[in-house]
């Protein structure tokens, strides 16, 4: 009995885990203002450059960045401002993401340099035969207004910038139809008498500010930096090890992404390309990650070169983030249970691709899971049945020994090894369903596909609560019903809290997504079924005997 109580207190920690992180999740901090940082540093020289490169240069400057005039953009799937000041994308909207299933209009804003909180990118040429257009220098556009017209594919937007001696960059951003990766490109141009032997770096800044507590350190879902590299994989750099130690890898190929809920950030340079991923934390609440080249191209006088990356700025969809670079798709993080939540996912996302409907998805995804666990949830059905076949005599027992919980349990124990029953037999179908459920409630939390997505009905969005909290009832009305058809434990203070789990459920489930609560609701009514249908032949094959 004491292991029962083990495994309730267990259970009821799970749970409160979860709401926490789901109430977190809805209450973001508010980030102080941005501090700015400097250009990285050059490094050391040309040809020791990718074994002796510096970290960046300590971060100074305004409170806020310096800007310059606005470069419109309108493309399918972005709206977007170029600041002509460093020539960098200041604003991003993602227009096929909104806010909120209430603002269907308002656009999702993935970068902005102003407001609650900044996450932007910056991009420039460092060297020291300079100067270099930096994230801090002027360019001059050709036009302040571009549009991806009908039936165009590219969107290319220019900007220039001129140097003494002769030297002149083009910073070109393509944009490309039905793609969320942005081509940057600079191309140089060396007028004068001298080599020139530029470096490129780009990287994110970004705010931000934990929230004040964390149910047993876990975090809702995971805010900072990662990187991946052919050598080490997929690796998170948080913003605390931005502090403690800054990152400094180098490697060749790989990516380095900034990441939040559902959207990331990620600058993905050449595979050929020898550069240091890095990191800083600025000031309090404000840190930087990006890349920067090791080694330098060498553009002899009269001559033009083009140094060129990519940037990723948008959903973390899955199937889109497998065709940009390696590992990319590593950004949707189902934390330790990925080895059950990622085959969840794709048996999800493969039954959607038939039915169109998430919600029905997530159904038939019930029926498919206890269809596995059916051989090992009949056993404990069979052995819940059997237990309530000797609960007369277990009511016999607490009636002789009263208050002597000794003899008691003793005597209950051999009751139990004469009839062969296991008196635990009968939460091991839930003990099972644990991980899963788990497991799936990082699904919903994580997959980008189910943002918003509909049900039917009252259901708008399956990764938010339900707002009129029918389905989190339809769960505690569930709950109880298998209550009163499952045997009753012969312990009165047992009994309470096992009639006090549905309420308490219901509560804990009304701030889960309603995605999550469906997939219990199905699962109890399920098993529900199973239960009466193997208790029947249960009942029916020992009257035969």
């Amino acid at each position: 009995m004491d292991n029962q109580r083990l495994f309730l207190l267990v259970i009821l920690s799970a749970i409160l885990l979860l709401m926490w992180q789901a109430w977190e999740n809805q209450h973001p901090p508010v980030p102080a203002q941005i501090v700015r940082p400097a250009t990285p540093s050059v490094p050391a020289s040309p040809t020791t450059a990718s074994t002796s490169a510096s970290a960046p240069a300590t971060p100074v400057g305004p409170a806020k960045p310096a800007t310059g005039a606005h470069i419109r953009v309108v493309t399918d799937l972005f709206s977007a401002e170029l600041d002509t000041r460093g020539g960098d994308l200041r604003q991003l909207d993602l227009k096929a993401y909104p806010v909120s299933e209430t603002r269907p209009n308002s656009p999702l804003r993935l970068f902005r340099d102003q407001g609650r909180y900044v996450f932007y990118v910056e991009s420039g040429l460092i060297g020291r035969h300079g100067p270099w257009p930096d994230h801090q220098s002027l360019y001059q556009p050709a036009a302040l207004h571009y549009t991806l017209a009908a039936g165009q594919d590219t969107l290319k937007v220019p900007l220039t910038w001129t140097g003494p001696g002769g030297l002149r960059v083009v910073k070109t951003y393509t944009f490309h139809r039905d793609s969320y990766v942005i081509d940057v490109s600079y191309t140089i141009t060396n007028g004068g008498q001298t080599p020139r032997s530029p470096y490129l770096y780009a990287q994110f800044l970004r705010s931000y500010t934990p929230p004040p507590h964390h149910l047993f350190g876990v975090a809702p879902s995971y805010v900072g930096a990662a990187v991946y590299s052919p050598q080490k994989k997929y690796q998170k750099v948080p913003f605390d090890d931005m502090r403690h130690k800054p990152l400094a890898l180098d490697t060749h190929g790989g990516w380095v992404a900034m990441l939040q809920h559902y959207f990331v950030g990620a600058w993905i340079p050449p595979r050929s390309a020898n550069t240091r991923f890095y990191s800083e934390a600025l000031g309090d609440h404000h840190y930087l990650a990006g890349y920067k080249t090791l080694t330098p191209a060498v553009i002899a006088p009269g001559a033009t070169a083009t140094l060129s990356t990519r940037l990723y700025a948008g959903p973390t969809d899955q199937a889109r983030l497998r065709k940009v670079a390696p590992g990319l798709d590593l950004t949707v993080d189902y934390g330790w249970l990925t080895f059950i939540a990622a085959p969840l996912y794709w048996l999800l996302a493969h039954i959607h691709a038939v039915v169109g409907n998430w919600g029905w998805s997530i159904i038939l995804l019930t029926v498919l899971i206890k269809l596995v666990f059916y051989p090992l949830s009949a056993t404990s059905y069979r052995s819940m049945a059997h237990l309530r076949q000797v609960q007369p005599k277990l009511a016999a027992l607490k009636e002789r020994y009263g208050d002597d919980r000794q003899k008691l349990s003793q005597a209950m124990m051999e009751i139990y090894k004469t009839e062969k029953i296991n008196p635990l037999g009968g939460c091991l179908p839930i003990v099972v369903q644990i991980p899963v459920f788990i497991s799936l409630y990082w699904v919903l939390l994580q997959s980008v596909e189910l943002r918003q997505a509909p049900f039917i009905l009252w259901i708008h969005d399956l990764s938010a609560r339900d707002p009129y909290f029918i389905l989190p009832i339809l769960m505690g009305i569930s709950m109880l019903t298998q209550q009163l058809i499952s045997p009753q434990m012969t312990d009165p203070l047992q009994r309470k809290v096992m009639m006090a789990m549905p309420v308490l459920f219901t509560f804990f489930f009304a701030f889960f997504p309603s995605g999550l609560v469906l997939y219990w609701v199905c699962q109890n009514l399920l098993s529900i079924a199973q239960q009466w249908w193997i208790t029947r032949r249960f009942d029916a094959g020992r009257r035969a005997k």
